[in-house]
């Protein structure tokens, strides 16, 4: 096993951490898939509002290539599909008939016994098909990986270290065999399967140090695919890797073997939102009205995927294809009066702004940036947690300028989208989102 440490980042301490309880949960009423949440993908719809389906059959394909297929995690009929500006597909929901939906067989069953014989490119189609390839992603602008071409190394993260996510343990409990299995399915497409994990979880390494090969130390986002192939590629020619997270593995493996589409996924539910954080067994697009149970404030907002990568849900929707949590956090109505001269006892902070600074105890988070936007001041807090050592703030000035080789100079390829140089930002600007912008831009540009 070899040791990383990354030196950057930053750990939060706030409140609303899920409770070591796992609940399952009975089959929702709905299930949905969101195409608009799927990064560089445009969608062709192959259903219609009332058609009937079962549990893995074809929703929409990708119209740049129609080998990239989602299929549907449950049996009923489609209820609705939901349109945003220019017809953009934002959802398509389907209400679930009863629970014993019967689920298709979309390929022959691959044993443990045939995994290690099975050919790449017949692997290759089995997970075309059975709709789990979009699991696969590829660096560095983390869309979904190119069936024609074998990447230099694949890349497992079973950590979980933004707040609040589903902790390797927990997903794995009970699963280790399928998770083995996964991963031999992983080497026949790349011989190179990295799988990362923190050591700090001292039992949990020593129950899986067969198939762990590297033990990264850092604060968040140490654990990111892109953060750790910064630290051990040896030439640029790695830089084109992919990733699947840990709990993915889980359903590729499951649908290899039972030639089903998977539905299951272990949810976070957490945030000081939350009457009652904990973790929930549930459905692929389950609605977050079935995983949130009672909430404990009057105006919140639901953060699906993460507090700095994720995106603001809707009460009424469902998860996403990726996302495995979210966060519910108060939403002030109005600013604090006189911001300025309050001395911050109870905010969460990363300079020494606030006293809060000095605290050790978890805070409670909410929405409120507190401060509004200005100029940039040169700070430098942006580049202190930088875990690629990216300058954000030179890059960010680069893009206004649209000098293409100087941000790319910069580093802007290397950025993993962790969200953290707009979360220290003193001047509050969405650093984050204009290098993800820049990053899609250049993508566009290059295809």
């Amino acid at each position: 096993m070899i040791s990383i440490r990354s030196p950057k980042g930053y750990d939060f301490s706030i409140q609303g951490a899920p409770q070591d309880l796992v609940e399952k949960a009975p089959l929702p009423a709905t299930v949905g898939v969101l195409p608009e949440r799927i990064p560089f993908i445009k969608p062709r719809l192959a259903v219609k509002s009332g058609d009937p389906v079962a549990i893995g059959d074809l929703l929409f394909t990708d119209k740049s290539d129609d080998r990239i297929r989602f299929l549907s995690p449950g049996g009923g009929h489609v209820e609705a599909i939901h349109f945003g500006p220019r017809r953009v597909i934002r959802e398509v929901v389907i209400r679930c008939a009863s629970d014993d939906e019967p689920a298709q067989s979309l390929t022959t069953p691959i044993t443990p016994q045939d995994i290690d014989r099975c050919p790449r490119a017949d692997l290759v189609a089995h997970l075309l098909k059975g709709g789990v390839w979009p699991l696969l992603q590829s660096l560095p602008f983390r869309a979904i990986a190119d069936p024609e071409v074998q990447p230099p190394a694949i890349y497992v993260g079973l950590d979980a270290r933004e707040p609040f996510q589903v902790p390797p343990r927990r997903y794995l409990e009970g699963h280790k065999a399928l998770f083995e299995f996964g991963l031999r399915a992983l080497r026949r497409l790349c011989p190179t399967v990295h799988v990362h994990a923190d050591p700090a979880d001292r039992a949990f390494c020593d129950a899986h140090q067969e198939v762990i090969t590297h033990a990264v130390r850092g604060r968040y986002p140490a654990d990111d695919p892109g953060v750790v192939l910064f630290h051990i590629r040896r030439s640029s020619e790695d830089n084109p890797s992919w990733f699947i997270k840990g709990q993915d593995v889980l359903l590729l493996a499951e649908m290899l073997q039972t030639g089903r589409y998977p539905t299951k996924r272990l949810y976070a539910v957490a945030g000081t939102g939350v009457a009652n954080p904990r973790y929930v067994a549930s459905r692929l697009g389950a609605p977050l009205k079935s995983l949130l149970g009672a909430v404990a404030c009057s105006s919140p907002r639901y953060a699906l995927g993460g507090i700095l990568r994720g995106y603001a849900g809707d009460p009424d929707g469902h998860m996403g294809f990726y996302e495995t949590s979210v966060t519910v956090l108060p939403e002030p109505e109005t600013g604090d009066f006189l911001t300025l001269f309050r001395p911050g006892l109870d905010k969460p902070t990363y300079s020494r702004t606030f006293l809060s600074a000095l605290r050790r105890t978890p805070l409670a988070m909410t929405t409120n940036v507190n401060g509004g936007r200005r100029a940039c001041i040169a700070c430098g807090y942006c580049a202190e947690v930088c875990p690629v050592n990216i300058w954000p703030q030179m890059t960010f000035k680069s893009i206004l300028a649209e000098e293409v080789e100087e941000y790319l100079a910069h580093g802007l390829l290397d950025c993993v989208e962790c969200g953290l140089c707009s979360y220290v930002c003193p001047s509050k600007i969405e650093l984050a989102a204009v290098l993800r912008d820049a990053k899609h831009a250049y993508r566009k540009e290059q295809a």
